[in-house]
């Protein structure tokens, strides 16, 4: 996994179908998908329960580019080496989620992957200034993390901002929570380079039919 600040789409199989996730993966790859996003919520840092490192291990196999597992946990530190071991190329831990994330951060990168910290709405920009010569990554929220298919919360004055203090460092800024055609353009725009989609990639399509993922991939390409 190389740095580049090319538009990377990210669909969340949050909102692919559970019981076929394998193939979900292999189609909206072929669909013209850059990463694999994995939401893995406890229950308990947020208020859904999703899947595990069992899951992402299972997926590793038909996914050819890029998993991208973003933990909605606390702790996260307990979990680290069983997602690294699952195959994940990036792990994304939130600043919220414990008192100590420039140690989880270490952590992610002991287990040889990519570090990422994620914000939620409320969490201002400054709380990651200290951090961003040991991530890779920072995720901004622009949902209440814990469910798919919320609308967008304008983040783009933080996203100007993180864009600012990252400066020349290789961190990409990545969106999560609501992005569409419309919303991919403002946040872009601001700074980002990562947009995660759920619904907005997976609906209308499945896997006998994918070509609707390509083209709700090409309309995010399109509006940025």
């Amino acid at each position: 996994m190389t740095f580049d600040r090319s538009i990377k789409i990210a669909p969340s199989i949050l909102a692919a179908d559970f019981a076929n996730f394998g193939a979900e993966c292999e189609a909206v790859e072929a669909q013209g998908a850059d990463w694999i996003h994995v939401d893995v919520m406890d229950g308990h840092f947020v208020p859904n329960i999703t899947f595990g490192p069992a899951t992402c291990k299972a997926i590793r196999p038909h996914i050819k580019g890029v998993m991208d597992v973003h933990l909605m946990i606390a702790p996260v530190d307990p979990y680290i080496q069983d997602f690294a071991d699952a195959g994940a190329d990036v792990i994304t831990a939130h600043v919220e989620a414990g008192p100590h994330i420039h140690r989880t951060l270490q952590a992610i990168r002991a287990a040889g992957c990519k570090a990422g910290v994620a914000l939620n709405p409320a969490t201002p920009a400054s709380s990651v200034e200290e951090l961003l010569d040991d991530v890779d990554l920072v995720c901004v929220m622009t949902v209440n993390p814990g469910f798919g298919g919320q609308s967008f919360i304008d983040m783009t004055s933080k996203i100007r901002n993180l864009r600012s203090m990252i400066g020349d460092r290789p961190v990409h800024i990545e969106i999560d929570g609501g992005v569409d055609p419309k919303t991919a353009q403002l946040v872009v725009e601001a700074g980002a380079d990562v947009l995660v989609a759920g619904s907005a990639v997976f609906r209308g399509g499945s896997v006998s039919n994918p070509a609707p993922y390509g083209d709700n991939i090409r309309a995010i390409r399109n509006a940025i």
